[in-house]
């Protein structure tokens, strides 16, 4: 049996699928290549180029390599285009996952592991964020992945089909064995970003608003290393297979940093200052997102092994000198 990963040539899919076959597992990949790199595939994993809500293509290969379970991270995530191309998200987003469980559901595949979000939540929901918080996304990219976990609540009642939810909180940092790590030129993510400015890539590093109701005016953000997630990926597969119901987890570490705070982080790695630039608030960023992992480490048993903010950064820093060396 084997793992299809959707996905798998992006910056999430990609460690996961080399911490799928570092342990063994067979594993097929399925990404269409628009904003995923072909090079950061493991070559232990099969690569199959083409898009994850063509049902007739995921039919064949789930029957070809013998599909026992889907890890679905293919889709859009970019929260101000999702504001400014709603309709291109519901598609690429909503509709293909629809399709995709379609394909998996007949096929019989009956473990799904799906990339959520953190932002699914009230913008004045508690924080730290517990899993049964009110949802009430504020962007179209967080009303898809919501929408999409619906979908999979819906077809586990109807369907002979288990799935699990992994809400990701703000992801970044990079494979400690230089492997993969995010490739993407066009990423908005804040540590991406301070490394590309770090090293001449970008000219400055912009901060989009400092009036959100936080201690010093800029976003908090709850920062988990790539690889612990990844990690978390193998511990729901085992959970599914173990015969564990439909759920949702919160992937975070439970505590927040703020953007000058991450920017200080990055200066203190360099020993020098980043070139900043303060402009206003980007539409559909909420003031604060830190999770409440405690179901994750419970039910799981995950236990985070990058938990510094620090060691993050580095990694961010060490794999774009690499990338682009």
């Amino acid at each position: 049996m084997s793992v299809l990963v959707t996905g798998g040539a992006g910056y999430i899919g990609s460690h996961t699928t080399y911490a799928l076959v570092d342990r063994g597992e067979d594993v097929v990949v399925l990404d269409n290549l628009s904003t995923g790199t072909r090079a950061l595939v493991s070559e232990k994993a099969a690569f199959v180029e083409g898009e994850a809500g063509d049902e007739a293509l995921v039919r064949r290969v789930i029957a070809a390599h013998g599909v026992d379970a889907v890890i679905h991270f293919a889709g859009s995530i970019v929260v101000p285009e999702s504001v400014a191309k709603p309709l291109a998200y519901y598609a690429n987003n909503t509709v293909a996952s629809r399709s995709l469980m379609e394909a998996c559901v007949e096929s019989g595949v009956r473990h799904f592991i799906f990339s959520s979000t953190a932002t699914v939540y009230d913008e004045n929901a508690r924080q730290p964020l517990r899993e049964d918080e009110p949802k009430n996304p504020i962007s179209p990219y967080a009303r898809s992945k919501l929408m999409t976990e619906w979908m999979l609540e819906d077809a586990a009642r109807a369907h002979d089909f288990k799935p699990m939810v992994l809400r990701y909180f703000n992801v970044a940092g990079a494979d400690p064995k230089g492997r993969t790590g995010q490739s993407s030129p066009r990423a908005t993510h804040l540590i991406k970003r301070a490394a590309q400015a770090a090293l001449g890539r970008v000219p400055h590093l912009d901060i989009f608003g400092t009036d959100y109701p936080t201690p010093d005016g800029t976003g908090v953000r709850d920062y988990i290393h790539v690889s612990d997630l990844a990690e978390a990926h193998l511990l729901a597969l085992d959970a599914l297979r173990a015969g564990a119901g439909p759920t949702a987890y919160n992937c975070g570490y439970g505590h927040g940093a703020s953007v000058r705070e991450v920017i200080a982080t990055v200066e203190q790695v360099l020993g020098r200052k980043l070139p900043v630039r303060e402009g206003p608030r980007r539409p559909g960023d909420p003031p604060t997102l830190i999770s409440d992992p405690t179901r994750i480490k419970t039910v799981l048993k995950w236990q985070p092994r990058h938990d510094d903010l620090t060691e993050i950064v580095r990694s961010a820093l060490e794999w774009e000198r690499r990338f682009n060396a």
